[in-house]
């Protein structure tokens, strides 16, 4: 229910700021991770009370599906991952060679991102949320590790082609966990972003999950440890313009815009801190 309210939030605010806009107006479509979906949902309201002719229309989804999105031509200006590697697959000034997740030969880097607009904007924390009460009394990441293989809880996590997905994978390798064999083990559930793990284990369908520390927060879900750089690696979200946009001097005064105080106070609300 709680995403079906955010959905509806958004969709509010799109409909809203179309209106204030008017057939005048510019419009500006911004992918985000879902992670985003609060706090951006909040940026681009304030963002609207000083820019009444631009009208701001969200997509947030896992990184991994908003990049395939832009990859089948999808009508975007301005991506913002929750991962390095989504955005370096579509930023020919990367390159797939120095691609932190994936092989040069695996994956083609396209060129579709205007790297002079490219910034880290936040980082946020991989944290391990337990529903209310912490009924099977999980203690951290090096007990979950004990669990997993001993076989008595079951955690949820994101699918494999998800930054929060990956960066559990890097946990597993951190505690030397086989996941096929958790899979075998059924100690496993997937989602396909950070949204539907986060609502796992708000519904107590699961003993925990990881998700980022930022939506552990804004569900109200307990955080019994967090991972440091060295388990998982930073959690740096980048943003940009996407070099087909239709209005790059608007898409450029979005992202200047969050870079701002104002816009970072709404992230540091959650608990991301702004890097810009």
């Amino acid at each position: 229910m709680k995403n079906v309210r955010f959905l509806i939030l958004t969709l509010a605010l799109s409909l809203s700021l179309a209106a204030c806009g008017g057939s005048g107006g510019t419009e500006l479509t911004v992918f985000a991770a879902a992670s985003m979906q609060e706090t951006l949902t909040e940026i681009g309201g304030n963002y609207q009370k000083d820019h009444p002719s631009i009208t701001l229309v969200f997509n947030f989804d896992s990184s991994g599906a908003l990049k395939t999105q832009i990859e089948e031509g999808a009508e975007c200006d301005i991506f913002i991952s929750a991962g390095r590697k989504q955005m370096d697959d579509l930023d020919a000034s990367v390159g797939p060679a120095v691609n932190a997740d994936a092989p040069a030969q695996e994956e083609e880097t396209l060129d579709l991102v205007d790297s002079n607009s490219r910034f880290n904007l936040l980082e946020n924390k991989v944290a391990l949320a337990v529903p209310e009460g912490n009924p099977a009394g999980i203690q951290g990441y090096g007990d979950l590790a004990a669990r997993l293989e001993a076989g008595d809880i079951l955690l949820a996590i994101g699918n494999s082609d998800v930054p929060v997905g990956q960066y559990t994978q890097k946990l597993f390798a951190y505690y030397g966990l086989d996941e096929e064999a958790l899979v075998a083990n059924r100690v496993l559930t997937y989602g396909s972003n950070v949204k539907e793990v986060t609502t796992q284990v708000a519904e107590g369908t699961v003993d925990c999950g990881i998700i980022y520390a930022t939506d552990a927060f804004s569900a109200g879900l307990e955080t019994v440890d967090t991972a440091t750089a060295d388990m998982c690696g930073q959690v740096i979200y980048p943003a940009a313009a996407l070099k087909n946009s239709k209005n790059p001097k608007e898409a450029q005064a979005f992202l200047d815009y969050l870079r701002t105080p104002g816009a970072g106070a709404v992230l540091e609300s959650v608990g991301f801190t702004p890097l810009g």
